[in-house]
Order: C-alpha cells, then structure tokens, then sequence
C-alpha cells in the first residue's frame, strides 16, 4: 500500500511540474533599446550555424546505420 502511495506522489509531482517550471521570454534582440539604434539585425538565436552539426549527424548515422546492415548480414 505505501508503494502504490508513493508512486501516485511521484506521478502527481512530475505531472504538476511544468506548471510551476516556466521559462521566461527570450530577451529583446536590441536589449531594450529604440530600433534602428545599435546592432539590431543580429538574429535573436545568435546566428549559429547548424550546417557542420547537421552534417556529422547524418554522416555518423548513415555510419551507424550501416555497420548494423552489415553485421546483421554477417550473422546469417
């Protein structure tokens, strides 16, 4: 009995969870300043690039992929 107590405790905590846990909004791009006043086209995530992550993540996938294609037909 105090285990099914304790389970419904923990799932009753992670699902009300998200309602106090809320993020804030993103800051301004400008920080709070006029438009048109100081670096206002940098984008707001930064302007990273995603290219050579991308990449890597699909050539170690098709990697992955492959080895698992080839030790399956190894097996047989």
């Amino acid at each position: 009995m105090k285990k099914a107590i304790k389970n419904i405790l923990i799932v009753a905590i992670l699902m009300t969870a998200p309602l106090f846990l809320l993020a804030q909004n993103p800051p301004h791009p400008n920080g709070g300043n006029a438009p048109n006043s100081g670096t206002t086209n940098i984008p707001v995530g930064g302007g990273a690039p995603i290219d050579g992550g991308l990449i890597m993540l699909i050539a170690m996938g098709s990697a992955y992929g492959a080895r698992k294609v080839w030790k399956f037909g190894k097996d047989d």
